[in-house]
């Protein structure tokens, strides 16, 4: 009986599972039919709805984005085509493209969003650095140097964007040199920040941060650099109308200053009449420099005039970047002195060591002095630091040991001014010449090498560099009898791409036969450029020369470049009737 009823059980179960499949299959049959009855019925209305086109309109849309994409992306590529790093270049752009797929990328919306790019990552390494924890004083005022310059290099970046969204894409070959100038300074500014903190673990992360935003400033140059060329191979030729057969008007006046201006640097001080006078026996309308800076009405038009009455000036100024078409002068470079004395041995970080700082654009000074009194032992002591563009300094004197004049960025003109040092007393990583100026080497501590130059190019991209033209190199008064103690150089390489051009000048037999020296091992040796042209003196032979791939003796076409005319595009700023003293080029 037992397995009788086990036999009907697994009967009756098998009966009930084929009774509910069946069951489900018919419910299936069912829902399926409904569903594309369904389906017909709307099918069939939306073919008699007198809409119906719109069906077609996703599709058609897809395409014109793909297109879109597509013509966009091999525009990118051509662009990426001359940077150094070209993926990131791509990406970054590929990211710009892809957010708004269906526009039409115009060439100059590539060309804006390779410089705009580079705010977004300085703002990303900016917030990530906040983060680090500051242990010392010295750090936090380094962090504080670098709230600073990356906020300059934002503004240079604004500036460089602003000029590419303008109307005329073709305009923009003419104003190649001066987005070179400024995506340069952005780079220097991010170079200023690294070197603001000492060598340790928070200098290498703050490196580290900053790698992208180099790598897309680096790019960005690159692009610029080759903006014709990149412009004739995406551009179609505008086609000209008879009526346009004439050729454009050039004008070799200065844009940057107007004629009365230009009238003005043809009088010899005090003459001129100034705006205010500063005077420390209160006979001015300030006592003070910074006084006199703290009342410039915000919004002055023109020049504004300061005159510096005979005196020695005893505080740290700072023109700043909104401070623009500053003049100052005083009675002589032996007469209006400003001095002070903070340095990198006392912590403070070497960007803010300097005694006077010109930051707004279109500074120009004439017959006073600048000084840092910290002395060697002290190490970086600045006595003028310079991030003005097309500055002007006259007749000036520059006084310190190590570190003395900072040309840290932008193009800078100096002519007959007198500089004094030991150790890179004259560095940074602007585009300066200095004209018919006195170089005297100075008397350093034991076992210290002077060198005159360290340039601070770290990018070949950079359009920067130092220029000596038509100077005179010698020993001061103390180091000149002890001279043959001490070795002292034209420069050493203070980043990977330095560059230094000393050309018609006379170098005394204070230099060292080898002329260059080493920064650390080899360092640079290959990727740097110092050449020499024309001069004379004792210690102008090049045949004891450094032998480094990177040291040239160049001919007078390679000199040519480094002139004021070509080099830091001194027609445009300084041609003219500009009374300033200049020779635009070589004088041989």
């Amino acid at each position: 009986m037992a397995f009788q009823d086990f036999d009907l059980l697994t009967e009756q179960k098998r009966i009930e599972k084929e009774r509910k499949l069946k069951k489900k299959i018919a419910i299936g049959i069912v829902v399926g039919v409904v569903v594309v009855a369904a389906v017909v019925a709307f099918v069939c209305m939306d073919l008699n709805n007198p809409g119906n086109a719109e069906t077609e309109k996703p599709t058609k849309k897809t395409e014109d984005k793909n297109n879109e994409v597509t013509k966009s992306s091999k525009m990118a590529k051509t662009i990426c085509a001359s940077t150094d790093y070209k993926a990131a270049c791509e990406k970054s752009l590929g990211k710009v493209i892809h957010s708004n797929p269906s526009q039409k990328h115009q060439p100059k919306d590539l060309l804006k969003a390779s410089i705009s790019i580079i705010s977004n990552e300085l703002d990303k390494a900016m917030n990530q650095q906040s983060k680090l924890k500051l242990d010392t004083p010295t750090e936090k005022e380094a962090f504080e140097v670098c709230e600073k310059v990356i906020g300059d290099a934002k503004q240079e970046i604004n500036s460089s964007a602003t000029t590419v969204g303008g109307k005329d894409i073709g305009s923009l070959d003419s104003r190649k040199h001066d987005l070179s100038n400024w995506l340069s300074a952005v780079m220097s500014y991010q170079q200023t920040c690294v070197d603001s903190f000492p060598k340790g673990d928070t200098q290498t992360a703050m490196k580290k941060a900053l790698q992208d935003s180099e790598e897309l400033t680096s790019n960005a140059l690159a692009i610029v650099s080759q903006l014709s060329s990149i412009l004739s191979s995406i551009q179609k030729p505008k086609r000209r109308l008879l009526s346009d057969s004439k050729q454009p008007h050039e004008d070799n006046s200065a844009t940057w200053m107007n004629a009365e201006e230009r009238r003005m640097l043809r009088v010899d001080p005090p003459k001129q009449k100034p705006d205010v006078t500063v005077a420390k026996d209160g006979s001015g309308d300030f006592k003070t420099i910074n006084d006199a800076l703290n009342k410039v009405p915000q919004n002055h038009q023109g020049r504004y005039v300061i005159f510096i009455k005979e005196g020695v000036y005893e505080e740290n100024v700072i023109v700043t970047k909104k401070m623009t078409n500053i003049t100052i002068f005083g009675d002589g470079s032996l007469k209006t002195i400003i001095s002070g004395s903070k340095n990198n041995v006392d912590g403070v970080p070497t960007y803010k060591t300097a005694t006077f700082a010109a930051e707004g654009d279109g500074f120009m000074a004439q017959s006073l002095s600048f000084r840092n009194t910290a002395g060697p032992e002290k190490h970086q002591a600045v006595a003028l630091r310079v991030q003005s563009d097309r500055s002007i300094f006259l007749n000036c004197r520059m006084e310190g040991y190590q570190d003395t004049l900072y040309v840290q960025a932008h193009r800078q003109f100096y002519r007959g001014c007198y500089i004094a040092g030991t150790v890179d007393f004259i560095f940074g990583d602007a585009a300066a010449i200095l004209q018919n100026c006195l170089i005297y080497i100075r008397k350093p501590m034991d076992g210290q090498k002077n060198t005159v130059t360290a340039q601070g190019r770290s990018d070949k991209r950079e359009t920067t560099g130092l220029v000596l033209q038509n100077c005179h190199i010698m020993a001061d008064d103390e180091l000149s009898p002890e001279k043959q103690n001490f070795r002292s150089y034209l420069g050493r390489p203070w980043k990977a791409y330095s560059r230094t051009i000393v050309m018609e000048t006379e170098i005394d037999d204070v230099i060292d036969p080898q002329g260059w020296l080493p920064w650390e091992g080899k360092f640079a040796l290959s990727t740097l450029f110092y050449a020499e042209y024309n001069n004379k003196g004792a210690g102008s032979d090049v045949k004891r020369r450094v032998n480094w791939p990177g040291f040239k003796v160049i001919k007078k076409d390679q000199a040519l470049k480094y002139t004021v005319g070509q080099f830091i595009n001194g027609d445009s700023w300084l041609k003219g009737d500009v009374g300033t003293p200049v020779r635009f080029d070589l004088f041989s």
